[in-house]
C-alpha cells in the first residue's frame, strides 16, 4: 500500500546498472520532489535483481529480462548493439556491419556480458575460450588486438578509448532497459518515478489521491495525458447556461424598491 506523503522517506534509492544514465530523469525528480533526495545505487547487471530483493534499493533501472513473478517491470528503451574494434581495424571503414562480417574475428565474451546469443539466427564463428572478467578488461584486449567485443552502445561509450572505435551491428542481439521494483515493495515514490520515466507532466493526477472538484454545471470528460481526464463545461465556455440570458447582451434588471 502506498505510503502517505507526510510519511515519505527523505531518500529514494534508485539502482542503476552500467551504461544507464539518469541525468534527465534526475533533474525532473529534483524539480518535482525537492524534499526527497534521489540516491543512485550502482550495481553490476548480474547483481541488480539480488540487490532489489534485499531492499538495497527501492527501484532500479536494469536490463531485461527479470523474473516477472518477483518484479514489476516497465520497459523504457532498447539499445543499439555495436562491435568494438581497434581504430585501424578493417571493420572501422564501414558505417555498420552484420554478425556475418565478424566470422573471421575472435569474439570476446566478458563474464559481465549482458547480451544473450541463445537462439540468435546468426552467431560469430569463433568465441574466445578465456572470458575476460569485465567489459572494461575486454575493451583493453580489443585495443591490444586480441579480439572484438559486441556490447550495447552505452557500454561502448562508457569504456571509450582513443585507440578503439565501434560500429553498429544490425542483426546482433539487443539489450532493453526497464524500471523495475519488487512486487511487494510498491510505494507512492515509485509511482512518482514511473510518472517521470514515462514523461507524465508535473500536473498529472494519475497515481495521486485528489479530491473531486465541485462543478455547478454539466460537464463532459475529455482525455488528457496518461489516460487521466479533466472536466470541461459542456457548453464550451464558463458562465453560459442553457436557455438563460446572455450576460454580454442582456440589459441589467432593475431592483424593486
Amino acid at each position: 500500500m502506498p505510503v502517505p506523503e507526510d510519511r515519505r522517506p527523505a531518500t529514494f534509492r534508485l539502482l542503476i546498472v552500467p551504461g544507464v544514465t539518469v541525468d534527465k530523469w534526475g533533474r525532473r525528480w529534483s524539480e518535482r520532489l525537492p524534499g526527497v533526495d534521489l540516491q543512485l545505487v550502482p550495481a553490476e547487471a548480474a547483481r541488480a535483481a539480488a540487490t532489489l530483493l534485499t531492499a538495497g534499493a527501492d527501484a532500479g533501472l536494469v536490463r531485461l529480462p527479470v523474473d516477472q513473478d518477483t518484479f514489476h517491470a516497465i520497459p523504457l528503451y532498447t539499445e543499439v548493439t555495436v562491435v568494438v574494434v581497434p581504430r585501424d581495424h578493417l571493420l572501422a571503414a564501414a558505417d555498420e556491419v552484420t554478425v556475418a562480417d565478424l566470422a573471421d574475428e575472435t569474439l570476446l565474451r566478458p563474464l559481465d556480458d549482458v547480451l544473450d546469443w541463445t537462439g540468435a539466427s546468426v552467431a560469430p564463428a569463433t568465441v574466445a575460450t578465456d572470458r575476460p572478467a569485465t567489459t572494461a578488461t575486454a575493451v583493453e584486449l580489443v585495443a591490444a588486438g586480441v579480439g572484438v567485443l559486441v556490447v550495447p552502445q552505452s557500454l561502448a561509450r562508457a569504456h571509450h578509448r582513443r585507440d578503439v572505435t565501434y560500429r553498429v551491428v544490425t542483426d546482433a542481439p539487443t539489450s532493453s532497459v526497464a524500471l523495475v521494483w519488487a512486487r511487494d515493495r510498491y510505494t507512492d515514490l515509485i509511482e512518482e518515478m514511473i510518472g517521470i520515466v514515462r514523461g507524465r507532466t508535473a500536473n498529472s493526477t494519475r497515481g495521486r489521491a485528489q479530491a473531486p472538484a465541485a462543478s455547478p454545471e454539466p460537464s463532459v470528460r475529455t482525455p488528457t495525458e496518461g489516460g487521466a481526464a479533466r472536466r470541461t463545461p459542456a457548453s464550451g465556455r464558463a458562465g453560459a447556461r442553457r436557455g438563460g440570458p446572455n450576460p454580454r447582451t442582456s440589459p441589467p434588471r432593475r431592483r424593486r424598491r
